[in-house]
């Protein structure tokens, strides 16, 4: 599959660049868990004072910006997720199902 393979090379890519400057001594994942939750944060500062609307109409700087801030969620995630050994792919697929399970089409809201 096209997506698991996509999420194996940027981990592979991950971990050559971490390795290049020493900073697996670092990556811990307590400490990647807290650099996502950061990250996370820093992603939504940029719809704090927006409403639905505007949240889904960003101007391009702004759309900009978002796509850096959630490119380093996924950065720290992959890497978490490889610290761990989790499949990320497989995790999310999974957890699809068991959502689908807990909250079925047909149930009403």
């Amino acid at each position: 599959m096209a997506a698991d393979s996509d999420l194996q090379h940027l981990r592979d890519v991950l971990r050559v660049f971490a390795d290049e400057r020493d900073w697996n001594q670092f990556h811990t994942p307590k400490n990647l868990c807290m650099a996502l939750m950061v990250e996370v944060a820093e992603l939504m500062e940029h719809f704090q004072w927006l409403t639905a609307g505007q949240s889904a109409q960003l101007a391009a700087d702004k759309k900009a910006d978002v796509a850096d801030e959630l490119a380093d969620v996924l950065l720290y995630l992959v890497q978490l997720a490889d610290k761990l050994d989790v499949d990320l792919n497989a995790a999310a697929l999974q957890k699809i199902i068991k959502n689908a399970h807990k909250y079925p089409a047909t149930a009403n809201l």
